[in-house]
């Protein structure tokens, strides 16, 4: 009953307003995606997709679904497993790794903005393109930065759960 009811209306109506979204878009990839969709939707209002075909496909898309979240649970696994060795190690540097990667992150941005600063001061028709210049740092400053979050986060929850002694 599912199957053909969104066989019959749900993926109709979606394969439409994404075609039509598309089609809107002034570039050859979304005007033969559009296309596509568009036959798509066609295909099955006029029953040629029939309902078992699309309960098929969601099957297939499940197992695909469960098979990307065993590899990222795996994934996980093993940082967990190599942030619970890192804890337990006796080496200093190796549980200080992530406050001096913070302190360094600090000291770098803080250089930079104070640089970038004194630069639009000192010259302030080079303005624009300072500004540009920084805007082009933003994926560095980005990947830094969530790095960093992710360590003060992380190790914040490690020592909610591990009481130092």
């Amino acid at each position: 009953m599912i199957p053909a009811l969104i066989a019959s209306v749900g993926l109709p109506l979606l394969a439409k307003a994404v075609g039509s979204a598309l089609d809107g878009l002034d570039h050859p990839a979304a005007k033969t995606a559009s296309a596509a969709l568009t036959q798509v939707g066609q295909a099955l209002s006029d029953r040629a997709i029939t309902p078992e075909q699309v309960a098929e496909a969601n099957r297939h898309l499940e197992r695909m679904t469960e098979l990307d979240s065993t590899e990222a649970r795996a994934a996980l696994a093993q940082v967990n497993a190599s942030l619970r060795a890192e804890i337990r190690s006796e080496d200093w540097y190796v549980r200080r790794w992530r406050p001096t990667f913070g302190y360094a992150v600090a000291i770098t941005w803080t250089a930079t903005m104070a640089a970038i600063a004194w630069a639009i001061v000192a010259e302030p028709t080079q303005a624009p393109a300072i500004i540009t210049a920084l805007v082009n740092t933003s994926p560095i400053w980005g990947i830094a930065l969530g790095v960093l979050g992710v360590a003060v986060v992380k190790r914040s929850q490690d020592k909610a759960v591990q009481p130092r002694t």
